[in-house]
């Protein structure tokens, strides 16, 4: 069961910026970690998110991709938790 999850984000990315503060809320709510990616650092990554971002993606692989509000966010969060 995963516990952290990853958001993938570049700087300056101001609708990553966004989707944390929603995911925060979140968080808190199921007691989750989210790790940022700078998908700069790798070519794979642009190529695969770079018109994508932001997304949030579990240990998994599964994704919520941008825009989503907190109640989307909160039930993939915890899809992936049970």
């Amino acid at each position: 069961m995963p516990t952290d999850f990853i958001l993938y984000t570049t700087a300056g990315c101001h609708l990553c910026e966004q989707a944390k503060s929603v995911f925060w809320p979140c968080a808190e709510i199921l007691g989750v970690a989210l790790r940022e990616v700078d998908i700069a650092d790798s070519e794979e990554l642009v190529e695969r998110y770079g018109i994508r971002i932001p997304v949030i993606a579990s240990e998994n692989g599964a994704e919520i991709g941008w825009p989503f509000d907190q109640q989307q966010l909160l039930e993939f969060l915890q899809g992936q938790l049970s």
